[in-house]
């Protein structure tokens, strides 16, 4: 499995906690994203990411007007099928995580 396969399951998991925190636009998930040190992720990488999450039924949109007049924006919200998602993402998180941070701790390297 290579390092971009890795990081669009990490990317996946992390764009379902920031819309279920409240609905977001992809312009605002990127800024989230690179203020957590996600500093690689660019606008092409996370919509694709965003439209077989709709795919899948795990996030809905919603078209709305911007207050200062410019173009519509896409809004995404989670959708019980993608709160369920995230769930199960935190469960396998915590558990691949636990694992490496062990294997790493005994390792013997200093």
């Amino acid at each position: 499995m290579s390092s971009s396969q890795i990081l669009k399951g990490i990317l996946e998991g992390c764009l379902l906690s920031i819309i279920s925190k409240g609905e977001t636009y992809g312009y605002e998930m990127i800024e989230k994203l690179s203020a957590n040190g996600f500093t690689m992720v660019s606008e092409g990488s996370i919509y694709p990411l965003l439209l077989r999450m709709k795919k899948e039924g795990l996030v809905t949109t919603t078209s709305k007007t911007v207050p200062s007049g410019g173009p519509k924006r896409k809004y995404y919200s989670l959708t019980r099928e993608g709160y369920e998602e995230l769930k199960e993402f935190k469960k396998k998180w915590s558990n691949i995580s636990e694992s490496v941070n062990q294997l790493l701790k005994e390792d013997g390297a200093k």
